[in-house]
Formats: structure tokens, C-alpha cells, sequence
């Protein structure tokens, strides 16, 4: 029976991701400023980041595996109104104690939906329009990113930090509505009853997806040990104003649309799609550097244009690969151990940027971090290189299965 891309699944989806994160990143902008009008220390900040992003570490195991094997509905539909709740719970909530707990159960909710998210969108569209699906999620993503820390800082502004975090628990209901109205389903009674026996996804068993996983990890923790970094870098060693640092981080996030569709142009081949992913993220390493060595603010526009749209185009080149090289039956799991390497990698790109801030100047911080992560890159191009090159060649059934062994 041919099967025809459920485009309408693919908005719905991607809308639904655009709102809930948006009204993350909304919620993440108003209580740091809540936070440091209140007079809380920089520990209390970065407790609160943290918290968000560790649960999707440490979860990954679990989430994954529900992600498979439970009713993708049932899990979108109870995860957001869970989710919804708990803003509730935030918005009224006053120690950093109970905050922070809040925010990691926010985190859990997280690690839950984005594989389940993920798994689903490659059972919606044909192989050949997966980039393109890919591609229209990395653009909602990004119009959401772009949204939400001005709402942020206009909602603080005019009403404290409530009213954000409502709007947070209002935009939650977005997954619920997807949940409901997506019609491609995973992990249905049906489907379970006729289920092969449960595979496993080990991932040292694909050498291109390992070696793209580990890369994608060491960019990653440079660029966050960036994001500490670059406000010193504008504000103090460039002599900016927090407007330019504004407009310079709107520039990054716009970047990532035009990457996200320049990847869509070709349909490339596994083997291929592994070499533009090196090449994209060797510049983002060379970015990175770039940065460190500017005369002036004017010189940062050009370097995250590129930085930006080679990180769109990482992100939908790195979510093509996953869908095509995991077996359907664990692209749940292969989606979360991703959402772990993702948000792992930035909590210590976050705790490495700031503890070397403390004892080396700006810019030689932001070209340690550029230049360690363009070693790792060039020590994994050569077995990323050669596996790039075996997938060229493999059987689409061994493509299919090779990382389920």
C-alpha cells in the first residue's frame, strides 16, 4: 500500500514544539530577571539552568523506552497537561528551593516529549521528505526561540513574573492538541500486540552515527561555554550595548532557518550527509574562534550569520541521520539518548565556560573552547571520513537494522 506524507501531522507537530518552547524560553527569561531583581546570586541563575537541562540526561534511559512503547497520544496528551500544572505550581511559587524543583520537573516532561516528538515525524512523511519535515520544525523552532525573550522581558516588565509563567502553562496545551489531532500514532495497543520482541538501540554498533553524536556533543559544549562567555565579550571587552547583544543573539537564531533549508536542497545519501554534518560543524568550530579574536562588534554579525545557519543545518542533517539509520521500533530511544548528548553537552559547555572565566580572560576562553573542539573534530574526521563512506554502500535492509544489534 503506498503511503502519502501527512503534511498535516508535520505542521501540527511542528507548531506544537514552536509554542510549548517558546513559552520555555518565556518562563527561562522571566525568572532569570525575576531572579536577579530579587537579589538572587549568580548560584541560584545557574541552579535554575541546570535543573532544566539535566533531566533529559539522566532520563534518557527511561524516556526513551516510553517513547517506543507507550501510546505516543496518551504520552503527548498527559505530558502536557503535567507540564501545564507545574507552571501553574511555578507561577506561584517564591523560594529558589521549590523554583528549581519545579523547573526539573518541567525538564522531566521535556525528555519525555521531544522523543516522542522526534519518532514521530519520520512515521509521517516519506524517506524523501524527511529533510524537508525536518527542516519546517527546525523553522518553527526557531521562530519560537526568536519570540520568546522579548515577550519575556515585555511581560516582566509590565507584570512581574506570574503572568509569564502562566502564559508558559497556557502554551503547554499546544501538546495536548497535538496529541489529540496528530493522526500518525506509536506505540498503540495494536501495535504492541503484534510487536517483534523488544529490540535494543546500542549505538556503538553505527560507527557514523557514534562518531556524529560525539561531535555534535563537543560543538555543542563549546558554543554554551560561548554563550557564558559573549556577553563579557560584547559588553565588556567590545564596549557594546545589551541592544547589540540582543540583535547579535536574533541573528544567530535567524541564521538557523536559512541551514535548516539549504540541507533540504539534495536529497543526500547517509554517507554524504555525515560529510556536510563535518564540514558544518568544523565551521561552527571555526566560528567559535573567530569570535575570540575581533577587533570589533561589527566583525561578530558575518561570524553568526555562519554560525547560526551551519547550526541549523546540523541539527536537521544530525535528525535525518537518526531517523534513517535507527530501526523504527527504537527511534524513541535513539531520539532521547540524542536529547541526552544535546542537553549534556551544554550543562558543561555552561560549567566549563564559567569556571575558566574566572581565571582566563574572555577572549582566550572563547578560543580554548573553539580550538578543543576543533581537535576533536579533526581527530574524528578521519573514522567519521571512513564511515561516511561505508554508508555509501550498505544494503537498505542492514541500514535499517544495523544499530538494533
Amino acid at each position: 500500500m503506498s503511503f502519502t506524507s501527512r503534511w498535516s501531522d508535520v505542521y501540527l507537530s511542528a507548531g506544537a514544539r514552536a509554542i510549548s518552547g517558546c513559552g520555555d524560553f518565556l518562563a527561562a527569561t522571566a525568572l532569570v530577571l525575576a531572579l536577579q531583581e530579587r537579589g538572587a546570586g549568580s548560584g541560584a541563575v545557574a541552579a535554575v539552568m541546570i535543573a532544566a537541562a539535566v533531566p533529559p540526561v539522566v532520563l534518557a534511559r527511561w524516556t526513551g523506552r516510553l517513547a517506543d512503547r507507550v501510546d505516543s497520544r496518551l504520552l503527548l496528551v498527559g505530558a502536557g497537561l503535567a507540564q501545564a500544572a507545574v507552571c501553574v505550581a511555578l507561577a506561584y511559587a517564591t523560594d529558589t528551593g521549590p523554583i528549581v524543583a519545579l523547573i526539573a520537573l518541567l525538564g522531566a516532561g521535556l525528555a519525555l516529549t521531544q522523543p516522542t516528538l522526534g519518532a514521530l515525524l519520520p512515521a509521517m512523511v516519506r524517506p524523501v521528505d524527511l529533510a524537508r519535515a525536518s527542516a519546517i520544525g527546525q523553522t518553527a523552532n526557531s521562530i519560537g526561540l526568536l519570540l520568546a525573550p522579548i515577550a519575556g522581558g515585555v511581560l516582566v516588565g509590565q507584570f512581574g513574573l506570574r503572568v509569564p509563567l502562566l502564559v508558559d502553562a497556557a502554551s503547554y496545551l499546544a501538546l495536548v492538541a497535538a496529541g489529540l489531532l496528530i493522526r500518525t500514532r506509536r506505540g498503540t495497543p495494536a501495535e504492541s500486540a503484534d510487536a517483534a520482541p523488544a529490540r535494543e538501540f546500542r549505538l556503538r554498533t553505527d560507527t557514523l552515527l557514534l562518531a556524529v553524536f560525539v561531535l555534535i556533543g563537543a560543538v555543542i559544549a563549546a558554543v554554551s561555554a560561548v554563550n557564558v562567555g559573549e556577553v563579557f565579550l560584547v559588553r565588556g571587552e567590545l564596549h557594546s550595548s545589551a541592544t547589540v547583544y540582543g540583535l547579535l543573539s536574533a541573528t544567530w537564531l535567524g541564521a538557523m532557518l536559512i541551514g535548516a533549508w539549504l540541507v533540504t536542497r539534495r536529497d543526500l545519501d547517509d554517507g554524504t550527509l555525515g560529510i556536510a554534518l563535518l564540514v558544518l560543524l568544523a565551521t561552527s568550530c571555526l566560528v567559535v574562534v573567530g569570535c575570540a579574536v575581533v577587533p570589533a562588534v561589527g566583525w561578530l554579525v558575518p561570524l553568526f550569520v555562519i554560525g547560526g545557519a551551519g547550526n541549523g543545518g546540523e541539527n536537521v542533517a544530525a535528525n535525518v541521520l537518526i531517523a534513517r539509520r535507527a530501526h523504527p521500533d527504537v527511534r524513541g530511544r535513539a531520539y532521547a539518548l540524542y536529547g541526552a548528548v544535546t542537553n549534556g553537552a551544554t550543562v558543561i559547555g555552561f560549567v566549563l565556560g564559567g569556571a575558566v572565566l574566572t581565571v582566563l580572560p574572555v577572549r582566550l576562553t572563547l578560543a580554548a573552547a573553539g580550538g578543543l573542539a576543533l581537535v576533536i573534530a579533526a581527530a574524528l574526521a578521519v573514522p567519521m571520513l571512513r564511515a561516511a563512506a561505508a554508508a555509501r554502500y550498505e544494503r537498505p535492509e542492514r541500514r535499517a537494522t544495523q544499530a538494533t544489534a
